[in-house]
């Protein structure tokens, strides 16, 4: 019974590639947030350097969003709403990779300097969760930029089929 209430969410890893964050000093330590549309903003608890040439830097950090009735129902109904409304453009599970200033810069602000997302209703329609897979993150300013791969692992099948069978019975 606990599975169908949760999602599994696991944050690897994040590999650049060169682009405008590569060659930008000012940038030096990520960390990455998850959110779920509105709610939940979750976040790896440490910011690490920024990787360089090829190379990858590992959050190994994993969260669970509750679906729970009991005590996130505004959640569940956002998980019904992806399975019922076909055109809802906000399915999916936002990455944003953040660039955290550096501790002698603290006047500096936390910057989003790209996101990457995990289609909910595409992990339904295809009856399968991700794991370790990477997905790409685009550039904050410029959309069609791709400037790395994040490795995640969103464990929601199990959850979404027990909203969809919720929505069945209803």
């Amino acid at each position: 019974k606990q599975e169908v209430e949760k999602i599994r969410i696991k944050i690897t890893s994040l590999g650049l590639t060169e682009s405008r964050i590569t060659s930008d000093e000012t940038i030096q330590q990520l960390f990455v947030e998850c959110r779920l549309n509105n709610f939940l903003a979750e976040e790896t608890p440490l910011s690490l350097p920024k990787p360089t040439g090829g190379q990858r830097i590992h959050y190994n950090y994993s969260t669970v969003i509750n679906v729970d009735k009991a005590h996130n129902c505004a959640e569940r109904e956002y998980l019904k709403s992806i399975l019922l409304k076909p055109d809802l453009p906000a399915d999916s599970l936002k990455f944003t990779v953040v660039s955290d200033p550096p501790e002698d810069e603290q006047d500096l602000e936390c910057e989003d300097i790209g996101f990457a997302y995990v289609s909910l209703k595409e992990i339904f329609q295809k009856q399968r969760d991700i794991i370790e897979q990477d997905i790409d993150v685009f550039d904050a300013q410029d959309a069609r930029a791709v400037i790395g791969k994040l490795t995640v692992t969103v464990e929601a099948l199990q959850a979404l089929q027990s909203v969809h069978e919720e929505c069945r019975r209803d």
